[in-house]
């Protein structure tokens, strides 16, 4: 007889046990596997999500912080149709990488506030008038609330001072002869 080599033997009776093993626990393996990169590309589009979220919500606020930049320019040299005249220099005015707004012009790029007061200068229609009233305006007669002898009406009672009292009626006399002559 031959000589059996027992460690042989039970050599592969032990890798085929572990063989088979491997194969009755491979499914579940591959499922969990599977359940984890399910998870990872999940987590993966949630963060790429998020990023997207992030660069809106960055766009929207600097966005916001140069439109209120450019209104408050607007403001301070005077101009009364602030949303107006937004609305007609947004496009020229952009923000560059170093933080600036600047502007396109003939002359190439400029910052924002000259590019601003020069379009102030040619478009005066966007200030206050300077005068008020126009064709068909009546003269009024100067307001009283620079007058220290006006009267408030909070202060007018039973037993006043006899002068007061007749500061009072001369009032209402102006005031009603301007509301019958149609002033």
């Amino acid at each position: 007889m031959e000589e059996v080599d027992v460690q042989a033997i039970v050599r592969n009776a032990i890798q085929e046990f572990i063989d088979q093993d491997r194969e009755r626990g491979a499914p579940a393996y591959k499922a969990e596997l599977q359940d984890e990169r399910k998870r990872r590309e999940q987590l993966e589009r949630r963060v790429n999500e998020l990023v997207d979220e992030n660069k809106r919500s960055r766009k929207m606020a600097e966005e916001a912080e140069r439109s209120a930049a450019i209104r408050s320019e607007l403001q301070k040299l005077g101009v009364a149709k602030v949303d107006i005249a937004y609305k007609a220099v947004q496009d020229a005015i952009q923000r560059r990488e170093d933080g600036r707004l600047v502007a396109q012009s003939v002359d190439g790029e400029v910052p924002v506030k000259e590019y601003l007061s020069t379009f102030v200068t040619e478009n005066p229609e966007f200030l206050p008038a300077r005068i008020s009233g126009g064709t068909g305006m009546t003269a009024m007669s100067k307001s009283p609330h620079g007058n220290r002898d006006a009267v408030d009406i909070e202060k007018i009672r039973p037993g006043m001072n006899p002068e007061d009292m007749q500061r009072v009626r001369e009032e209402i006399v102006r005031v009603a002869s301007q509301t019958l002559r149609g002033l």
